[in-house]
């Protein structure tokens, strides 16, 4: 019996020594890799590129998502408040719940999941095939040609798109408002500002900012340090997405205890 207890405590420091060793490494892979975001030599052609990846062929996405949620809120809280005659507020509760929170969580997770496995596919194909290997003997530094770019790119433009869903979110609430529950426009639009602050929107902006920084670290880490071919390739890309998804629900509720707790 006694042996059996040490077998099991034996089992659980090696599982929390193992996990916290992993912990270590990804965070001195972070602050490699944002060292190298401010030193030079820098890579222009392939930022823009990563811009290009991150933003603007993400937009669809995230503006399809963000307009639906949008629909969505207006539908469920008009069936909610009419219950207590306070539809008027439908308007305050859709921009509020589209700039604070659905904005970018919903962004950062449709980013995750399409970036996030982008970059963690790409690079850790490169590890397997040993392209990376090649870059050293060129004398090419692999954080600053693979995941300097990454990074940066996704710090600049997670931002840009949760401001561009904010925007259709709202519009989403909207339309289903004033054409499908019978709202007068310019009082829902005279409503819809009323209450909006600026601390709504840039608390927003601040927490895609760090989504942004996220998911381009999950990504670039777990295809990184992926190994044993094609499958370590697709077991890195689901760590990679996984990861990102739980830290940015972790990371929300963080940033928004700092800014409305």
């Amino acid at each position: 019996m006694f042996s059996k207890i040490l077998s099991g405590v034996e089992k659980l420091g090696h599982f929390t020594l193992m996990n916290l060793a992993k912990l270590g490494e990804m965070i001195l892979f972070m602050l490699n890799a944002v060292r190298h975001c401010f030193t030079p030599p820098f890579y222009p052609r392939l930022i823009l590129r990563q811009f290009l990846q991150i933003g603007y062929f993400s937009l669809p996405v995230v503006g399809l998502t963000a307009i639906f949620s949008g629909a969505v809120l207006a539908l469920q809280s008009y069936s909610g408040f009419s219950r207590f005659n306070a539809e008027s507020t439908i308007a305050t509760v859709v921009v509020l719940s589209i700039t604070r929170e659905l904005g970018p969580v919903l962004a950062g997770l449709m980013v995750a999941g399409r970036v996030g496995a982008s970059m963690a596919a790409a690079i850790g194909t490169m590890k397997v095939t040993e392209q990376i290997d090649a870059l050293r003997t060129l004398s090419t530094n692999p954080f600053k040609y693979l995941i300097a770019p990454r990074i940066i790119a996704g710090v600049l433009m997670l931002p840009f798109l949760v401001l561009i869903a904010d925007i259709i979110g709202v519009m989403g609430g909207y339309l289903v408002s004033v054409h499908s529950l019978g709202f007068s426009s310019g009082p829902y639009i005279s409503n819809t500002f009323k209450f909006l602050e600026r601390i709504d929107v840039v608390s927003g902006l601040v927490k895609s900012a760090f989504f942004g920084f996220v998911i381009a670290i999950m990504g670039c880490y777990f295809g990184y340090n992926s190994k044993g071919g094609a499958e370590g390739v697709g077991v890195a890309t689901t760590n990679a997405v996984v990861a990102a998804s739980i830290v940015i629900l972790l990371l929300n509720y963080i940033i928004t205890g700092w800014f409305f707790g």
